[in-house]
């Protein structure tokens, strides 16, 4: 099998040659015009490569960039897409073996899935809801199973240098940095900046965040029910909330016992970190997240993201821009 980063230059020389095709057409098109109306000498024919408006051109997206920036960027957009379509099938609203949308209709549940797709190659998350967090404390966090989805696609012989394709193309640490760190742009990370991007400020896949982000939880609007606020806090945020409590026991124990003054200094810091997060915790459950469950709101999917995502706040992600009016 292929390596991710093969792939994706074979999808860029695609696009190439189809963006020189198109050119070389435009330009014969123009070439006909003039000489139909006898004006060859005075209405040039040539279209420049960055004026042919295919979306995966790249000089026409990135015309001030040079070829190498270009071929950079157009793996940056293809993995993001990519990355994109993977969250897409982890909720169950793309599937592998089948094409289109599988499920959007408002209430969709995973039966509903599994009467299109029977037999999946990649089975989508069962309760709609994918955490964020910053490690390995949840088996269905959205890191394992887009890994998982890697290999799934991809295969496993060149999994791990398909990561490193991933993570170098995104200029990432590791593939928890898109999900997890901030840009700076409303406090979002790489990953919810693009999707609210790509859904022009009407995301379909709605953050529930503690104040500092130290908490993360996604969804999928179309699976929403009203039990999900409640799905979120006990089987998420309140498991969060006792695994970081066994952590801080143990950083504490670590911190008086017997072990070197530096493994005891960063025991007691850990600690410190520990119960700082543990409060912010706290405060999201019992202020926020425990009082939205308990109303178990309903929503209506007609009234559009506009109307139905701030219902929410304050405890999902706030959008800047989310209050303007539809196009």
């Amino acid at each position: 099998m292929k390596t991710l980063e093969q792939i994706v230059a074979e999808h860029r020389d695609t696009w190439k040659a189809r963006s020189l095709e198109q050119q070389r057409l435009e330009i014969e098109n123009n070439e006909a015009v003039a000489k139909l109306y006898g004006l060859e000498d005075e209405i040039p024919s040539h279209v420049p490569l960055e004026r042919v408006s295919l979306t995966n051109n790249s000089a026409f997206r990135w015309p001030n960039k040079t070829p190498e920036e270009r071929d950079e960027l157009f793996a940056q957009s293809a993995l993001t897409d990519l990355i994109s379509y993977a969250v897409g099938c982890m909720f169950g609203r793309y599937s592998l073996d089948v094409p289109g949308l599988v499920l959007g209709d408002q209430g969709a549940t995973l039966d509903d899935y599994l009467e299109r797709v029977p037999t999946p190659t990649f089975m989508p998350d069962k309760d709609n809801v994918l955490p964020i967090v910053d490690g390995d404390w949840f088996e269905d966090d959205i890191v394992a199973r887009l890994r998982l989805f890697i290999r799934t696609v991809f295969g496993e012989e060149h999994f791990e240098a398909n990561l490193r394709f991933i993570t170098t193309s995104l200029g990432l640490k590791n593939l928890r940095d898109y999900f997890i760190k901030t840009t700076g742009r409303g406090g979002t990370s790489k990953f919810y900046d693009d999707h609210i991007h790509r859904y022009k400020k009407r995301p379909i896949y709605w953050l529930f965040s503690s104040p500092k982000g130290t908490f993360n939880a996604l969804i999928y609007m179309h699976r929403y029910n009203s039990s999900t606020v409640s799905t979120v806090l006990n089987e998420y945020l309140r498991e969060y909330e006792a695994k970081l409590e066994a952590s801080l026991q143990h950083q504490e124990r670590l911190s008086a016992g017997d072990g070197t003054p530096r493994e005891k200094a960063a025991a007691l810091k850990e600690s410190e970190r520990l119960r700082k997060v543990l409060l912010e915790l706290n405060e999201y459950e019992h202020d926020v997240l425990y009082p939205l469950a308990s109303r178990q709101l309903d929503i209506d999917l007609d009234d559009g993201v506009r109307a139905n995502y701030p219902k929410f706040y304050p405890a999902l992600k706030k959008i800047k821009g989310l209050d303007a009016a539809d196009e």
